[in-house]
């Protein structure tokens, strides 16, 4: 892919993935070809920083796990009605990670 479709992709995108990640990120763009970035474009990435504020405002109903598809524990979060708070209080601090991860985990899928 072209150098700078791909560093336009990382300014744009960068802030949904693990800065660990970015340079690795990088390398297998770079190795893609030019006609993949529609697909690249069409990816369904979460933005850390609105699933932060959904976790705050609804954390303990589990919708911020269920908008990062982790469907399993996003039930078990509205059944205990957020572990009885304690859960939803340790995700405020979690979710931004995990949202990251998600976000690398759907473009390895496309990377590899």
């Amino acid at each position: 892919m072209d150098e700078n479709k791909v560093d336009l992709f990382l300014m744009t995108k960068g802030k949904y993935f693990r800065s660990e990640h970015l340079m690795q990120i990088r390398d297998r763009l770079r190795r893609r070809e030019d006609s993949d970035m529609g697909l690249l474009h069409a990816l369904q990435l979460h933005d850390p920083t609105l699933l932060l504020i959904v976790s705050i405002l609804v954390g303990h109903f589990g919708i911020d796990r269920f908008m990062i598809g982790d469907t399993g524990l996003g039930v078990l979060k509205l059944i205990t009605c957020g572990g009885l708070g304690i859960w939803t209080v340790v995700d405020w601090f979690l979710i931004m990670g995990l949202t990251r991860d998600k976000n690398m985990e759907r473009l390895q899928t496309f990377i590899y």
